[in-house]
């Protein structure tokens, strides 16, 4: 039997014409158009140019910022950095969430607590969290050569080459308890009595987790995989701030092992003032945060369990 509303409700909803629509979408419209799409068309505009963001004197150059970032040494070494960060933060970030939501998807004693000290530094503002973990990587100072020191282990300098991209993993990781709430709310919508009867079947613990409980969570993963990957290829403020300053307290200079590709982007804007090619820079890192998306987005077909199929819906 097919539900049908009323001649009265249908009568209500003709009050309202297509302007009304138009109205209540009228704000996220001005504001896409004017703070997404306008910067994004003007960005390409200036892409082409060799505008220096200072002197009006600048001229069309058509591609020859996007062939020399072709052959940019240096752009295409940063870019290969962001892919290795990106395969190891992504996998570590979302594995790491799901295994405190599993911890957490428990009954204990104060469990609530446990919750809030997790997710907390989720919230502290990313500027606060890298200050106070420099101050923690700090070789003489910090907290962290000091617990190394108790059990003999030699001082480390965290903040240089190589280890300056091990200190940023760990940056990264400090902020899992976001990621452990959204994988908790899914781990909560998982049907008990499917877990119960594999159990009582005879399954273990590990396959029940493994064949019905990640299955059931996969659209959920598949969400933290994809919004994981687009930022961290977007990742720059935790590199700066990790970087060794100079006495007016600017950066000196970035480690090379953290030196990302919008740490390359952002030397190219403010201290090269090269303004069309670091546009060109920021749309061809467009193109290829694009590109891995898609790539992400076919491969749930492979991995990704839906509980209502796409065709059964036709």
């Amino acid at each position: 039997m097919v539900a049908t509303a009323s001649p009265a409700t249908r009568r209500g909803w003709r009050r309202y014409s297509s302007r009304t629509f138009y109205l209540f979408v009228a704000p996220w419209v001005l504001g896409f158009g004017l703070l997404t799409a306008l910067p994004l068309v003007y960005a390409l505009g200036i892409s082409l140019t060799n505008f220096n963001g200072v002197s009006d004197r600048w001229r069309w150059v058509g591609l020859r910022n996007y062939a020399e970032l072709l052959g940019d040494t240096d752009a295409i070494a940063s870019l290969l950095r962001t892919l290795a960060y990106t395969a190891i933060a992504v996998p570590l970030t979302v594995g790491g969430g799901l295994g405190l939501a599993v911890l957490l998807n428990r009954r204990l004693k104060a469990v609530g607590l446990f919750r809030t000290i997790f997710f907390l530094p989720s919230v502290v503002p990313v500027v606060a969290m890298a200050i106070m973990w420099k101050l923690i990587f700090n070789r003489d100072a910090g907290i962290l050569n000091a617990i190394l020191e108790k059990i003999s282990v030699t001082p480390i300098s965290w903040l240089v080459d190589p280890n300056a991209f091990y200190a940023l993993i760990i940056l990264t990781l400090w902020g899992l308890g976001g990621g452990m709430v959204i994988m908790l709310a899914a781990l909560q919508g998982v049907p008990s009595e499917l877990e119960e009867a594999a159990l009582v079947d005879g399954a273990s613990r590990w396959r029940v987790f493994r064949h019905i409980t990640v299955p059931m969570i996969s659209p959920v993963i598949f969400f933290q995989v994809v919004t994981g990957v687009i930022a961290s290829f977007q990742v720059i403020i935790q590199p700066l701030l990790l970087a060794q300053t100079n006495q007016v307290g600017r950066v000196a200079e970035v480690p090379q092992s953290t030196h990302l590709f919008m740490v390359q982007v952002y030397q190219e804007f403010f201290s090269g003032n090269r303004y069309g090619y670091g546009s060109a820079m920021l749309w061809m890192f467009f193109l290829v945060i694009l590109a891995v998306t898609l790539v992400v987005l076919r491969s749930s077909r492979l991995w990704v369990y839906y509980e209502v199929d796409g065709e059964a819906d036709r």
